[in-house]
């Protein structure tokens, strides 16, 4: 298999260069997490194991340790699956992290009944979906489930989950001291039993803490990777190998809200005609962004094409 040409890998390089400058903005390389807390009335109960905890309790304080070394600029959110204390789910809206309130809204739950999982899933999911748009796709997005039970709602659960991990969400599970797995344990990214308080914590370090691990090992603030680097470290690669590296860096997420159809331009203006009849002026960066993202995507497919081209040519002369 021939290796793939100079002209192609100069081109890899710069888009490599381009994506790896555009990590370097903390802004939009920011941990974006949703928490979703199971407060039916059976977290009131101890564990089987271990009869001085409620599963209640050791989750909050599972999740008060972990988030209090998650990095300030981190985005995180709450919700409950029912909340008797609070008219909204969002027990911490979605939000940089503040500490001090964050730990008011992890205490604050109070029992309730009902586990309608599915719901706040897209809930959740659809807030992360929001928030990758206004970080231009960049940065890491998960959702971390904490749960006793089996949903009221499984159909819903099922198609939710699987279009939030189709949109490359990560959904990380823990089923707290169940009998039966949870059904999201066939369908998300992780899954971990906690069979009492220590298990507990140890899971939600391990779903919560791997952000951050996986953060540091991408190219980003301190970044001076030059082009003729990359170069150096892609020029080996086989053609179709390379094909596929522009396919990826090119590719962008789909950040349609869960459960929904996407709206084209004229359902748009029927469904708001004022709003639509008012000009939209994007910020300086969205308008770099989509000039840049419309060039590389531009660049990627001539040089698709010109390659098919030369692989033509190759065979006639063959």
């Amino acid at each position: 298999m021939k290796n793939v040409t100079r002209p192609t890998a100069l081109l890899i390089a710069l888009l490599l260069q381009l994506n790896l400058t555009a990590s370097s903005d903390q802004r939009i390389h920011t941990e974006n997490i949703v928490i979703l807390l199971e407060t039916s009335e059976s977290m009131s109960d101890t564990f089987s194991r271990d009869r001085k905890e409620t599963k209640i309790d050791a989750a909050r304080e599972a999740i008060r340790q972990v988030v209090a070394k998650i990095p300030d600029n981190t985005n995180i959110g709450i919700l409950v699956f029912r909340d008797s204390n609070t008219q909204q789910d969002w027990v911490y809206p979605f939000s940089p992290k503040v500490d001090e309130e964050l730990i008011k809204a992890i205490n604050r739950p109070e029992l309730d009944g009902g586990i309608r999982l599915g719901n706040y899933i897209k809930i959740g999911a659809n807030q992360l979906l929001e928030q990758r748009k206004k970080q231009y796709n960049y940065g890491s997005y998960r959702m971390l489930v904490i749960t006793d039970g089996h949903p009221s709602d499984p159909e819903a659960v099922k198609l939710y989950a699987r279009e939030v991990m189709n949109r490359q969400i990560r959904i990380d599970v823990i089923g707290v001291d169940m009998l039966q797995d949870n059904m999201l344990a066939t369908i998300a990214d992780s899954y971990l039993r906690a069979d009492s308080p220590a298990q507990l914590a140890k899971a939600v370090s391990e779903a919560l803490n791997s952000v951050s691990e996986v953060l540091a090992e991408i190219p980003g603030a301190d970044t001076n990777t030059s082009a003729e680097e990359v170069f150096e470290f892609i020029a080996p690669l086989p053609e179709n190998v390379a094909l596929s590296l522009i396919t990826s860096i090119t590719k962008v997420p789909d950040n349609t809200p869960i459960a929904e159809q996407p709206m084209t331009f004229n359902r748009a203006r029927r469904s708001n005609p004022k709003q639509s009849s008012q000009p939209v002026e994007p910020n300086t960066a969205q308008l770099i962004w989509q000039i840049s993202k419309g060039i590389l995507i531009g660049i990627a497919i001539l040089v698709t094409i010109l390659l098919v081209v030369r692989h033509r040519q190759r065979n006639r002369g063959n």
